[in-house]
């Protein structure tokens, strides 16, 4: 969970600001579409949320490392989280009667309350609902133990929204603390019913997102700025380049399993950009013409890294794979007869 936890914290941070300073720095020598600091830095940052649906999805049907999984899975998980708080906190410490260096410091603060107290607050629901199942026995009503369940998981997320800090990273945390907690104080039938109920409806959210995200390039009008694009682009791959490379070196000091180069190689491949980069896009209050530069060239990202460097993840892992010599050919007929997914809520 350590390593976990600096990949999508401290490097999707380095991500932004790396897109951020090259898109700001870009616009004012006049190579790309013109944007002022705080749009550059909250572009960096809503860009910076990976997505590698398909990169797990084939990750499962190859049955790859589960280390190099593990670390693809989660961070993908904390990163969408990490990138909404960044992205909120730059829209929210604007003033501009500060300096830059105050409105830095006013959202590394705005940041870490966001972070801290919305996490906080979806531990202290988890917990609460770990002790009261534990103390209140309900297994003989499993209908009341799942509306409760229900309550407790949504209730965090509307605290937290509810009081201006992020729902998603509150919901997250709520999350893992009651399924290594709450979960076990539950009935089978409760169990049982729970998981497959979530994984249910995340199915038809997943499948209901992208579905918008194909049907928004015929819905919006859109504005192409190529060299903004290719840019940006440029940039992600190097923003996820400074990211996964040397904290890949400086987490492997305190590993025992040790991050090899082509499991960094793999994570660098996989940073695909989803949903929730064009959905952040949406909610930017800029002006109207800024504002569909962004949303135009956030699609075209998504659409560019989820259909070739998606499309590629399989040939590149087969490729990698085939100089193992341990590797017999009868598995890798098994495994390249297996089904591939492209949801994440797959058990």
């Amino acid at each position: 969970i350590g390593s976990i936890l600096v990949f999508a914290i401290i490097g999707t941070t380095i991500s932004a600001i790396v897109i951020g300073f090259g898109l700001y720095f870009l616009g004012i020598a006049g190579v790309v579409y013109q944007l002022n600091f705080l749009e550059s830095f909250a572009f960096g940052s809503l860009i910076s949320a990976v997505d590698p649906v398909a990169t797990v999805a084939i990750f499962h049907a190859l049955n790859v490392d589960p280390v190099l999984n593990m670390l693809v899975f989660g961070e993908s998980i904390l990163n969408d989280a990490i990138a909404i708080v960044l992205t909120t906190t730059i829209l929210e410490s604007t003033d501009g009667a500060t300096s830059t260096a105050e409105a830095i410091l006013m959202g590394f603060n705005r940041f870490c309350l966001m972070f801290f107290a919305s996490a906080g607050i979806g531990v202290v629901f988890a917990l609460i609902s770990a002790l009261l199942l534990k103390h209140v026995d309900l297994r003989k009503n499993p209908s009341l133990e799942f509306g409760m369940m229900l309550v407790f998981t949504y209730a965090p997320y509307v605290l937290a929204e509810g009081i201006h800090l992020s729902g998603i990273m509150a919901i997250l945390f709520c999350g893992i603390v009651m399924s290594h907690y709450t979960h076990f104080n539950l009935s089978t039938v409760t169990q049982i019913t729970m998981q497959q109920t979530l994984r249910t409806l995340s199915f038809i959210a997943e499948t209901c997102v992208f579905a918008y995200l194909g049907l928004a390039l015929f819905s919006f009008k859109h504005r192409a700025e190529p060299a903004l694009i290719v840019w940006s682009l440029i940039l992600c791959l190097i923003g996820r380049a400074c990211n996964i490379f040397p904290l890949a070196i400086l987490v492997n000091k305190f590993r025992e399993h040790q991050i090899t180069k082509k499991m960094m190689f793999i994570m660098w491949f996989s940073g695909l950009r989803g949903a929730i980069s064009y959905a952040l896009s949406l909610h930017l209050n800029f002006s109207d013409e800024t504002r569909h530069v962004i949303i135009t060239t956030t699609l075209i990202i998504v659409l560019i890294t989820t259909l070739i460097f998606g499309g590629a993840t399989m040939p590149l892992l087969k490729f990698m794979r085939a100089t193992k010599n341990s590797t017999s050919k009868r598995l890798r007929r098994k495994k390249k007869d297996r089904e591939v997914t492209l949801s994440k809520t797959r058990e």
